[in-house]
């Protein structure tokens, strides 16, 4: 009876013993953020981190199925919060700075013009040969009608009709501060008389803000 009794108290030790073996696990774990999240088919997700079983249980984890690889979201801060974006356009100032530099375009002579009706009309800005210098563009056009032959002989017209358009560009924004248009009819001195009138304007225009 002893004998018998020892004997099956070795065969449960040795079971357990076995068993134990058999239940012990050993794995591998890594960070996901070094692979952009992305779980390997032999790896399965645990606390966060990417692990694999390695040993004589990798054998036996072969055996089943290998899950495709998939991307996992990576854990948000507890506090984080989203912050919608604001889609309130940002106002523009239109204002013209009184005293700053202005570039005159080029317009096949009229910009001589402008200049001279920005001086005589006492406009608040200062004219600059570098566009790189100014703070702001005053670009446009300009048109010049001389009378018929008929006109002048027969109407006794010896006057040009004179039409013109400037704009000026704040060069920081690219805004249109101001846009003016002028037409007259049957004009003495043509091209400078529709400048001062573009050059009056633009006066009235710095004064009013």
């Amino acid at each position: 009876m002893k004998k018998t009794i020892a004997v099956l108290v070795f065969v449960c030790f040795g079971s357990t013993a076995f068993a134990q073996q058999q239940n012990a696990v050993k794995m591998e774990c890594r960070d996901l953020t070094t692979s952009e999240n992305v779980l390997a088919p032999n790896e399965t997700l645990v606390n966060g981190m990417a692990c694999h079983v390695v040993g004589s249980g990798a054998k036996q984890n072969a055996q089943t199925p290998a899950k495709s690889a998939a991307f996992v979201n990576p854990p948000q801060a507890p506090n984080a919060q989203q912050v919608p974006m604001d889609s309130t356009p940002v106002p523009v100032d239109t204002r013209i700075v009184s005293g700053a530099t202005v570039f005159i375009v080029p317009l096949e002579g009229f910009e001589n013009y402008l200049a001279a009706a920005l001086q005589k009309k006492s406009v608040p800005l200062v004219p600059v040969a570098s566009e790189e210098q100014a703070r702001y563009i005053l670009k446009g056009t300009s048109e010049e009608k001389k009378p018929g032959w008929a006109k002048m002989v027969v109407m006794k017209q010896i006057h040009s009709d004179d039409a013109a358009s400037v704009q000026l560009i704040d060069r920081k924004s690219g805004a249109i501060v101001f846009a003016y248009s002028v037409n007259k009819k049957n004009t003495l001195h043509g091209q400078q008389t529709t400048a001062e009138a573009c050059a009056k304007h633009l006066k009235e225009q710095i004064e009013k803000k």
